[in-house]
């Protein structure tokens, strides 16, 4: 029987890529930079290569989020104080949090019946924002965020700092929920936790494979009463 449930935020209860699309052409216009479709779709491969980078271990999360913007800004040939950029970024991505369809009704379904840990790698001023102005935190019991924790997903410490913090916590009765198959499912398979995938376009799984997947939000109360 389950009784506690990690779930991921971005991508998985709130549209990042939503969001990040938003911040991003707010924060370029604001530092002088032409905005554009390309642009946009650059700066979202070079931000995913920084942040899977920074899973393996390679760079640090303060590295990921001056480096997006110096690669960028070489590649377009562009002057601009990146570690500026970063900060006029964050304060536009905390204002957005735009959920994804279905996520407010799947917590409403899991909320009382299992307890809830948000576990999310994204910078604490940033993600403590946005749950505070999309109503979600009032959701879970704790929130571990990785820059407050001191460890990134996938990393096996961040999980048994997590773990160490809840009360009467057993591993054969925890779920983890998320999108990314590096961070979450990674990081829980090598922490003990049955794992399932948030997987809507039906990507296949490489090399990681997690315990279940769905597809859809609305999928995952019911799989979790079942586990």
């Amino acid at each position: 029987m389950i009784r506690n449930i990690f779930l991921d935020l971005d991508d998985t209860l709130l549209d990042f890529k939503a969001a990040e699309r938003k911040a991003v052409a707010q924060t370029l216009t604001q530092v002088g930079v032409a905005v554009n479709d390309r642009v946009l779709q650059r700066y979202s491969v070079l931000n995913e290569s920084q942040w899977k980078s920074m899973e393996r271990g390679e760079i640090t999360v303060e590295q990921v989020k001056t480096r997006r913007y110096e690669l960028l800004f070489g590649e377009l040939g562009v002057v601009a104080d990146a570690a500026q950029t970063t900060r006029i970024y964050e304060g536009f991505l905390a204002a957005q949090h735009p959920e994804l369809p279905g996520a407010r009704a799947m917590l409403d379904a899991l909320y009382g019946k299992y307890r809830l840990y948000l576990a999310s790698n994204g910078t604490a001023r940033v993600q403590n924002q946005r749950l505070d102005e999309s109503g979600l935190r009032r959701y879970f019991d704790q929130i571990f965020l990785s820059q407050e924790i001191g460890f990134n997903k996938p990393h096996p410490s961040y999980f048994e700092k997590c773990f160490a913090q809840i009360d009467g916590f057993q591993k054969q009765e925890s779920v983890i929920f998320g999108d990314s198959l590096t961070s979450d499912i990674l990081g829980g398979l090598r922490a003990g936790l049955i794992t399932v995938w948030f997987n809507p376009l039906g990507k296949p799984a490489g090399g990681i494979t997690p315990d279940h997947e769905v597809r859809s939000l609305a999928d995952f109360p019911p799989l979790v009463a079942s586990l």
